[in-house]
């Protein structure tokens, strides 16, 4: 029988939040992605903005990053501003506004 995967539980709020993992939106994968750039916990996210961190992590990758990611950064920035808790998906209209359309990477 293979091993569950146990999820951190999230914080409810930015002072609430200790490591990257507890942010919504964001897993060990994404977590992983955020320490590649240098983000090694959820205070280190206040005062970024999230289209340059994705910039950054496409230039350490050397490839360009599913625009998804963009929005979960836009996501986890306002939540450490002091924003609620949001799902990605609902920087998606904002990130189109502000950057227009980005081709899902295939």
């Amino acid at each position: 029988m293979g091993r569950a995967l146990v999820k951190s539980p999230k914080a409810e709020s930015a002072a609430a939040c200790q490591t990257l993992e507890q942010l919504p939106n964001i897993g060990p994968s994404l977590a992983a992605d955020l320490r590649l750039i240098g983000i090694q916990q959820p205070r280190d996210l206040i005062g970024r903005d999230a289209f340059v961190l994705y910039q950054a992590l496409c230039a350490k990758t050397g490839k360009r990053q599913d625009p998804c990611v963009l929005d979960t950064f836009m996501a986890v920035t306002d939540f450490m501003r002091g924003g609620a808790a949001a799902p990605w998906w609902a920087y998606t209209p904002q990130r189109k506004l502000l950057y227009g359309p980005m081709e899902p990477v295939r």
